[in-house]
């Protein structure tokens, strides 16, 4: 992880992943293991959590969760936000960090649920003593820890219709995208671009199991095939230009200002495929790097461009 700039990090830590993701069945809506309670129905218990009524002032220091609990509906029960959740503008986003929780300031908005990403400086267990309930929303490896997750949130704010009709949706778009491309008799490779410094993400990542759906394949598996890089290793400039992909995507257009003229711009780049069929593909920074609703505007973006591209 050295090297790597703050943007890096926080992309890595979002999508972390060592296996490839698998899409779940589209018909397939089996109860959270787990969770208890009816739809809309309390008490309710997720894992150890039991919340005794429908959290009314939840604070969620992830920017995920804050996509998901507003795409099921439970946004009119969001009260404050971390820094980084700026989707969907009307979140009520506060100088609340979820990088570096502060007990007390999250306290002083007096939650009735704090929802996270992860332990940092062991901010569970200082809000447990403070009698506040927390549920941790980690980084999905697979869609259907994207499910799940979705799933739990609805559960625990009571709502589970909503959260199942978000699922059945992303499910039914995924299905369809995936369907509707074109066969080729040979699969197309790709590089996806963190940042500047080359720093990419493998095929065993969820950002990769996600390309893994379109059929491409991952110019930097080679490169990380023992998993010592966590599935985000660092390349060369000579290894990606001698690997010749035909698509580039880069997931650093707003943090790094990267895009189809600066990859052309790279001594060498010139003459990669992607870059002379015009495939160099900008994608949305916050988009690529969460696991929530908006994954389907992710694949879209990358089934759109792929589309694109002649079939031989």
């Amino acid at each position: 992880m050295t090297r790597r700039t703050p943007r890096l990090l926080t992309v890595a830590l979002a999508v972390t992943a060592l296996a490839l993701g698998a899409c779940a069945d589209p018909d397939d809506d089996e109860p959270t293991p787990g969770a208890s309670g009816a739809a809309g129905q309390f008490p309710v218990t997720v894992g150890e959590l039991t919340l005794e009524k429908r959290p009314e002032k939840i604070v969620s220091l992830s920017a995920t969760a804050t996509e998901m609990l507003f795409a099921i509906g439970a946004g009119s029960q969001v009260t404050a936000v971390d820094e980084q959740s700026n989707h969907p503008p009307e979140a009520p986003k506060t100088d609340l960090s979820g990088f570096q929780p502060n007990a007390e300031a999250i306290s002083a908005k007096t939650p009735d649920l704090v929802v996270l990403s992860d332990d940092r400086n062991k901010i569970v267990d200082q809000l447990t003593a403070l009698k506040i309930p927390v549920h941790l929303v980690p980084a999905a490896q697979t869609l259907d820890d994207t499910y799940r997750q979705i799933g739990e949130l609805g559960q625990l704010t009571g709502q589970v219709d909503g959260a199942a009709d978000l699922t059945r949706r992303m499910k039914d778009d995924i299905t369809k995208l995936v369907a509707d491309l074109p066969k080729r008799a040979e699969k197309l490779t790709y590089y996806h671009e963190l940042g500047p410094e080359l720093y990419t993400a493998t095929s065993k990542t969820y950002i990769g199991s996600l390309y893994a759906l379109v059929g491409l394949e991952n110019i930097a598996d080679a490169s990380d095939a023992d998993g010592k890089s966590g599935g985000y290793p660092q390349l060369s400039q000579e290894v990606i230009v001698s690997a010749d992909p035909d698509f580039i995507f880069l997931a650093d257009t707003k943090c790094c200002q990267q895009s189809a003229q600066t990859v052309g711009a790279r001594g060498g780049w010139g003459g990669i495929t992607a870059v002379k069929n015009n495939q160099v593909v900008p994608l949305d920074d916050d988009i690529a790097s969460r696991w929530g609703p908006r994954v389907v505007d992710l694949l879209r973006a990358i089934v759109d461009a792929v589309a694109k591209a002649p079939v031989a």
